[in-house]
């Protein structure tokens, strides 16, 4: 239901209306309207739950109260036109204060019951009870018997009711249950009740039952608003100083992100996707050395190093062209090829010149030694010898004359050296040598790049580890390579790696780029990268504290939003139309005029005031109770505690003249703030109330009750009259009558045969003493009563102790006193004076005390004289 909803106007109730209102409403403001209609104003406890669940209901997974919204349950019941709930009693007790267990409070069902009571004789204990169990706000707190731990800490009362017709039932109440709705429909008045409320600006004003929900409604908005501003100052200055003076980059990636932080941003949206690593320090240590630098010297020493990652690249390339898997297998066939050729010439010598003494002709230890001996014939002669020498000549080795078989031989050695087989054999192992001299010549050790690798080592540790291990590897293959060359048998031979070479080219590349934009004088797009780049890589080193501030600051936007959430709720428009809306339906021209007629009721003409609406605020328009005479002045200033007390009482009387039904009326002490000036107009209009629905009043004024029992009796109304007493650990004990000094002649006469009764077993027992002892108290007791009776029957109240007023519409039923029943009053009070210990007696006289037959005719002799003069009495006009 939204705030412009219309309220059905067949909603015949103020509280009803503000049941459908508050539909539309957040669920924390319709449990704080539960509590109003239920307690009044919240108090300070009931003030910080609703502040919670104002939180919860705006995301605050902290709060585990849940809200109980104002419902049909929680409204005062009407129970029709015409139809009544009025009290009979209140029975079986516990668990209230020190009230006495066991015992019963009746009640006068269509009249008036007054129960009298001492200051601490319990009042208040069955008045809290009543508030309680019939919904008043500001019921208060029941408190169990703090003295005793046996009593039961719940307090629990059956309540006796009866409706209009007779229909009775018993509703058993207990305090931490849901109020009986029936209850509902009987009101308690007393002074936190009342419907006039001082303000600050020391104005009263006039807010009958509804009216002031929606005030009060808007008080708790106002008093919330003032507690979340509170806190929102609060976490405003909670702020971290480091978004007025970052600690970050707004270059950065994070730093961009940290300067427009909210309330829902996602901390893992903003975190880094990878740790900063050595390689990110060593890169960020680096661009901060470069950029400190001037420009063109920091450029010229990227470009030295680009120029030794060039060398290095074309070192890794060689050692890659040397040692790749293709010159590898050419080196290995080369060297099959040559040991082919070589066993192909092996096999023609073998063929050759195995008749031979000597085995091992045209093998290679052989030719060494025949090509030897070559060389040397070439410089054993001046003009030098030919070779092989011919027969005859001397031979340069063993420097023998050659014979002819031996120049044969020697004839047939040289023509198989000069054979194609031979040849080919020779030139095979000629080239194999220079490949191996060369492949073995490959320098392979980091040394031959030691500076460019230092320098890369610096700049780029990850690559200068590849680097190294293609050159540890490459050192690896080429030994065994040459192993294997030789003939050795190498188990898993090793392969080169995958090239480097073409990652220290990108590298370099990078870093001729990296020149550049350290050399971009003008601050272009190149050095902006670079910047960004820094930027980046220092707030990632810082990325852990950062995220951290970022957490802390996210929870503070996010409970400032949830504050400024909760404080939207507290506006008080809808609230105001609402006040609005009840006020112009309620108080009508009619009610005001009600009004007029209980002040004047209460006040007479001593408080002239009337009500005019005078502006809005928050939740309702004000009604305030203005002077006739002076409209300007403040009411507070002029009206006494008093008078403004008649005031509330005439609110309280207005609204309830304005009911459909005529349900029980509670007072509690009306006139506990009154003087004797306003008592009795108080009291005649209570027993003019009691004439048409059920009054009870709780006092402990006894002018109020005689006022009050006097008022009804000339009323006719029925009349129940009750006190309250002490016991020894308990309050509250009920007696059915007022006390001795507050009773009527009846009521004394009726306690005097009692006593009388109680005496006459004393005396049969033969207890004498203490048949003294109560004779004595009967007489000072019938004594009293003779007095009582000079001034409630001969001078008919038209004089009464105490009373500011001479009643002298009575003084003409003092006429019919005649000379006997002076006479009779004489002898009766003189016996009673015989017969008391006002004075000690002396020792010689112990009179006999009357025996109970004539102490019975003397109570009998009271009772004939004041009934026969009040039948005279009756009988004057």
């Amino acid at each position: 239901m939204s705030d412009n909803t219309i309220i059905d106007k067949r909603e015949d109730t103020v509280p009803r209306r503000i049941l459908a209102w508050s539909e539309g409403r957040p669920l924390w403001q319709r449990d704080a309207l539960r509590r109003i209609v239920l307690n009044g104003y919240p108090d300070e406890e009931a003030l910080k739950e609703l502040l919670a669940l104002c939180r919860k209901e705006h995301g605050d997974l902290t709060v585990t109260l849940v809200a109980k919204p104002l419902s049909q349950d929680h409204l005062p019941v009407d129970p029709g036109t015409g139809e009544s709930i009025s009290l009979s009693g209140i029975a079986n007790v516990s668990g209230v204060n020190q009230l006495a267990t066991g015992q019963t409070l009746n009640f006068e069902e269509t009249g008036l019951t007054v129960v009298y009571g001492q200051n601490g004789t319990g009042k208040s204990g069955y008045t809290r009870i009543l508030k309680k169990a019939c919904r008043s706000r500001h019921a208060g707190e029941i408190m169990p018997d703090v003295y005793s731990s046996s009593l039961p800490q719940t307090a629990k009362a059956d309540l006796k009711i009866t409706r209009t017709g007779g229909a009775a039932e018993t509703v058993v109440w207990e305090d931490d249950g849901e109020p009986a709705e029936t209850l509902s429909a009987i009101t308690v008045f007393d002074r936190d009740a009342a419907s006039v409320h001082v303000q600050k600006k020391n104005e009263v004003w006039f807010r009958p039952f509804g009216l002031d929900i929606p005030d009060d409604l808007a008080g708790v908005c106002q008093e919330i608003k003032a507690r979340l501003t509170t806190e929102k100052e609060t976490l405003e200055r909670k702020g971290n100083s480091v978004f007025v003076n970052p600690i970050w980059s707004s270059r950065s990636a994070l730093g961009k992100a940290l300067s427009s932080l909210r309330h829902d941003t996602d901390i893992a949206a903003i975190k880094p996707k990878t740790p900063f690593s050595d390689v990110d320090e060593a890169r960020l240590t680096k661009l901060q050395a470069d950029l400190a630098q001037d420009p063109v010297v920091a450029a010229n020493a990227q470009r030295d190093y680009a120029a030794q990652l060039d060398r290095l690249e074309s070192y890794l390339k060689r050692i890659e062209q040397a040692l790749n898997d293709e010159a590898i297998q050419a080196l290995h066939a080369t060297k099959k090829s040559a040991d082919d050729m070589r066993t192909a010439a092996n096999t023609a010598a073998h063929e050759a010149f195995s008749g031979l003494a000597i085995e091992g002709v045209g093998e290679t230890v052989w030719r060494t030694l025949w090509e030897s001996a070559r060389s040397y014939s070439r410089v054993a002669k001046d003009a030098g010898a030919a070779f092989p020498p011919p027969q005859g000549d001397i031979c340069v080795l063993c420097h023998q004359e050659i014979d002819e078989p031996t120049a044969a031989r020697m004839l047939g050695f040289e023509d198989f050296i000069k054979k194609d087989t031979e040849t080919k054999a020779a030139e095979a192992e000629r080239v194999f040598k220079e490949v191996e001299l060369e492949f073995r010549a490959v320098a392979i050790h980091v040394d031959k790049a030691s500076a460019a690798y230092r320098s890369l080592k610096a700049a780029n540790f990850t690559l200068a580890r590849q680097v190294l291990r293609f050159i540890a590897l490459g050192r690896r293959v080429q030994v065994q390579t040459l192993a294997q060359l030789s003939g050795e048998d190498v188990p898993n031979p090793l392969a080169l790696p995958e090239s480097v070479a073409e990652a220290v080219n990108t590298e370099a590349a990078q870093t001729r780029a990296y020149a550049a934009s350290l050399d971009d004088a003008s601050g272009g797009e190149a050095r902006e990268a670079v910047l960004n780049e820094q930027a980046d890589l220092q707030d990632r080193k810082q990325s852990h504290e950062l995220l951290n501030i970022a957490k802390t600051e996210i929870a503070r936007l996010a409970e400032l939003k949830r504050i400024e959430d909760c404080l939207r709720d507290t506006a008080t428009t809808a609230i105001t139309r609402l006040g609005n809306e009840i006020a112009d339906n309620l108080i009508t021209p009619r009610m005001r005029d009600r009004f007029q007629q209980e002040i004047v009721a209460l006040a007479g003409n001593r408080v002239r005031v009337e009500v005019v609406r005078s502006g809005g605020k928050f939740g309702s328009p004000q009604y305030e109770v203005k002077l006739y005479a002076n409209p300007k002045a403040k009411v507070h200033d002029v009206l006494s505690e008093g008078e403004q007390t008649c005031v509330a009482l005439a609110s309280y009387l207005t609204e309830l003249a304005n009911a459909s039904h005529a349900s029980a009326l509670v007072f509690d002490d009306p006139v506990s703030s009154l003087d004797h000036r306003w008592r009795s107009n108080v009291a005649k209009r209570l027993a003019t109330e009691a004439g048409v629905r059920q009054v009870i009043v709780f006092t402990h004024d006894m002018i109020f009750v005689n006022d009050l029992a006097q008022l009804a009796s000339e009323r006719n109304t029925p009349t129940a009259l009750a006190h309250l007493s002490r016991g020894q650990d308990v309050v509250g004990i009920v007696n059915r009558d007022l006390p001795w000094t507050a009773s009527s002649i009846r009521d004394r006469i009726d306690k005097l045969e009692k006593e009388a009764r109680d005496a006459r077993r004393l005396f049969e027992a033969n207890d004498d003493e203490s048949y003294n002892t109560a004779v004595s108290s009967l007489y000072s007791r019938l004594r009293a009563t003779w007095e009582r009776a000079l001034e409630d029957i001969v001078f008919a109240n038209v004089v009464m102790r105490h009373r500011d007023y001479i009643d002298t519409k009575n003084l003409k039923r003092v006429t019919a006193l005649e000379e006997a029943d002076v006479q009779n009053f004489q002898n009766g009070f003189k016996k009673c004076c015989d017969f008391v210990d006002a004075h000690d007696p002396s020792r010689g006289h112990d009179p006999e005390p009357p025996e109970p037959s004539e102490v019975m005719a003397d109570i009998k002799s009271l009772k004939d004289w004041s009934e026969g003069l009040r039948t005279k009495m009756n009988r004057v006009s």
